[in-house]
């Protein structure tokens, strides 16, 4: 079916047809050096030095034209500049075209232009670029959508998040403050991985497309390899193999991985996300809180020049060190239950008699799980380390010291979620072995979150894990909180969507409901 075009598009594409035929190419691909941008134009700027001549390059997102002379605000990557643009600077010989043809009725709001020119103060005080010649670099065939401003607040606003998310492309180029969110979420990961390079850590890289899905307890996206003939899982997580680089001697690895999780979607989760893991050896889960505490602070320290964010009405204060409370302490802080010892059938009269929704597949650390979540979890905003997790719900880590129940592992809960899952990781094969046997038999119990046993990452033990702590940190959710966002698809590029509807398919489907 042929694209429908409104009137505007048309009357674009009229204007690509008579630039073409009056010899100039809408999309030139010619060399147009810049070496100014907007921002540090007006920075740099003093009304006493020297004339300073400058090649800039934009977006033009306004234009208002006054007979011989005209008005333009220029979009680049670092802000916006006010172009001045004489016809007969632009046109110093006898033909005026490229201004009273091309500048003013074949070139459009959202075209990309070069200027060369110099920088001067306007008798109203705007800093402005003097344009002495004029390139057309592209030609926009769709129309911006037009966000007007008054007295600061923005209406006619392109804010549907359909449109938004399904377009970032003109969310980046109309909105102000989103391309601001991307670049926090950049600083974010150099804070971080100076961090970690500062201390002699070696950023990796492990396999996306893995035999077995291990690392986590998550529901995988399976695909189909054909020269092997066999199933491939995306990643959930890269923690095992991360571990066999410890056991192949690195004292410390981390990763920035993308991985998929075939679950719901809502505010705060999409099926492809960003998640660091970092392992290091001879540490526990001790040092490990230290370490993280002191990373988070840099990180809001680096990107916001404050240990403080807000989000929402909330102040959230990254400043270490954090509160620390066990899981069996904070469950007995909000319900009044004190679960230690509990069995499986002990944990589902608690969940009942709480009101809690369970199923006959949940074992004991999906029972304690589901308690946490529904009554401790949105409580704490401020950073808030949850410790001493009961040894059901964490296969892959040792066992706490002082209480074979439990384990030493900590969540970090920032305003209502978690943020980082860390372990002393276990490095006794034959106890992980028996945990991935566990897994195995919740598994056939209808669980289908349960680990997959790895036999070759028990071989990797086997050959001797040093004592060593990990932490994973979900980099999305983190970026969330470092610039004030309550939804992921906010800091996402392009989040995950349902496929956009054609005009074609929509008139279908009222066919099919009209019969």
């Amino acid at each position: 079916m042929a694209q429908e075009l409104s009137e505007q598009e048309q009357f674009r594409r009229q204007s690509l047809e008579q630039l073409r035929a009056m010899g100039i190419n809408p999309y030139p691909a010619a060399l147009f050096p810049t070496d100014a941008w907007s921002a540090d134009i007006k920075r740099d700027f003093t009304d006493d030095a020297p004339r300073r001549q400058v090649v800039v390059a934009g977006r033009m997102m306004t234009r208002r034209i006054m007979g011989k002379a005209s008005f333009v605000e220029l979009q680049d990557s670092k802000g916006r500049i006010q172009v001045y643009i004489s016809r007969d600077e632009i046109c110093p010989d006898e033909n005026k075209d490229l201004y009273n043809v091309v500048f003013k009725k074949l070139m459009d709001i959202g075209d990309f232009i070069g200027i060369k020119g110099y920088v001067f103060r306007t008798q109203t005080g705007e800093i402005t670029v003097h344009a002495q010649s004029l390139t057309l670099l592209s030609k926009a065939l769709r129309p911006l959508p037009i966000v007007k401003y008054k007295d600061g607040v923005a209406y006619d606003a392109f804010e549907d998040p359909e449109l938004r998310y399904r377009q970032r492309y003109v969310d980046l180029v109309v909105n102000d403050g989103v391309k601001d969110i991307f670049i926090k979420r950049n600083k974010v990961y150099t804070s971080m991985r100076e961090y970690f390079d500062k201390q002699g850590y070696m950023e990796v890289e492990t396999p996306i497309l893995q035999s077995i899905p291990g690392g986590a307890s998550a529901r995988p996206f399976i695909t189909h390899h054909n020269a092997l003939d066999i199933p491939l899982y995306l990643r959930i997580a890269d923690e095992l193999y991360l571990k066999r680089l410890i056991v192949g001697g690195f004292e410390g690895v981390y990763e920035f991985s993308k991985n998929f999780r075939n679950e719901g979607m809502d505010k705060t989760h999409n099926p492809e996300f960003t998640c660091m893991e970092i392992y290091v050896s001879y540490k526990d889960y001790e040092w490990m809180m230290s370490f993280t505490e002191r990373m988070l602070e840099k990180i809001c320290l680096d990107v916001n020049g404050t240990d403080e964010v807000k989000v929402g009405d909330k102040t959230i204060s990254f400043k270490a060190p954090f509160a620390r409370r066990t899981m069996t302490q904070a469950i007995q802080d909000f319900t009044g239950i004190d679960i230690t010892g509990m069995d499986e059938a002990a944990l589902r009269k608690v969940c009942k008699d709480l009101n809690i929704e369970v199923d006959d597949t949940m074992g004991k650390g999906k029972l304690i799980d589901e308690i946490f979540g529904a009554k401790c979890e949105g409580n704490y905003i401020q950073p808030t380390f949850i410790t001493d997790y009961p040894i059901e719900m964490s296969p892959l880590c040792k066992r706490h010291r002082d209480n074979p129940e439990l384990t030493e592992r900590f969540e970090l809960m920032v305003n209502g979620k978690e943020l980082c899952n860390a372990y002393s990781e276990l490095n006794d094969p034959i106890d992980q072995l028996e945990r991935f046997q566990e897994q195995l038999r919740l598994s056939e119990k209808g669980d289908d979150e349960a680990m997959f046993i790895d036999m070759d990452f028990v071989r990797a033990l086997e050959y001797g894990m040093p004592p060593t702590s990990g932490m994973g940190i979900g980099m999305d959710r983190l970026v969330m909180l470092m610039t004030g966002q309550t939804q992921i698809q906010e800091v996402l590029f392009f989040p995950q969507m349902r496929p956009e509807k054609t005009a074609s398919k929509q008139q279908e489907e009222s066919k099919e409901e009209n019969k």
